[in-house]
């Protein structure tokens, strides 16, 4: 279907509710009850044309921050190696919280992971941010050694060691 220049797949399924996605390519996915005629979902789509817009946006912007070469890809990792175990060190001695192994990928949809045996793993691609979100990710991810959720003890505890994190937050967002 196409609704305002936007190619939309429609997927139909034995489900309630409509939900509309952009996928990670940013293409436009509705999914369905078998029932509803194009019509009602057409209304929908234009119910929340704002919202797709901007989650468009988002994606696509995502999709162009990882547009990268290998020797860019080989930069960032390097950068990423020299300056994260650092700020790991850093803020681990600060907050009293180690973990087992710190390690560096090319995660495009998350920027850090901290496993159930405290493995932290940050993507190369946090280089692209100021050194401000670097070390707001550190933080987050330390955090997760005591709190493995996302509660209000979690952020307590990352806002004891970084007062302004929802502003160091937001530039990952941007």
């Amino acid at each position: 279907m196409i609704f305002n220049n936007l190619k939309i797949e429609i997927v139909r399924s034995k489900r309630k509710t409509l939900a509309l996605q952009v996928t990670r390519d940013a293409k436009v996915v509705v999914r369905s009850p078998l029932h509803f005629s194009e019509q009602k979902i057409i209304e929908f789509i234009s119910l929340h044309y704002d919202w797709l817009q901007n989650a468009i946006s988002k994606q696509s912007n995502r999709t162009n921050l990882y547009a990268v070469s290998d020797e860019q890809l080989a930069v960032l990792k390097q950068k990423a190696k020299e300056i994260i175990p650092k700020r790991v060190e850093y803020y681990s001695n600060l907050m009293q919280l180690f973990p087992t192994a710190v390690k560096i990928n090319f995660a495009k949809t998350r920027f850090g992971s901290c496993s159930s045996k405290n493995s932290i793993n940050f993507s190369a691609f946090l280089m692209l941010f100021p050194l401000e979100a670097v070390d707001y990710v550190v933080v987050h991810e330390l955090a997760h050694i005591k709190y493995k959720n996302h509660q209000k003890e979690f952020y307590a505890l990352v806002e004891k060691y970084m007062p302004d994190y929802k502003k160091r937050m937001a530039l990952l967002k941007k």
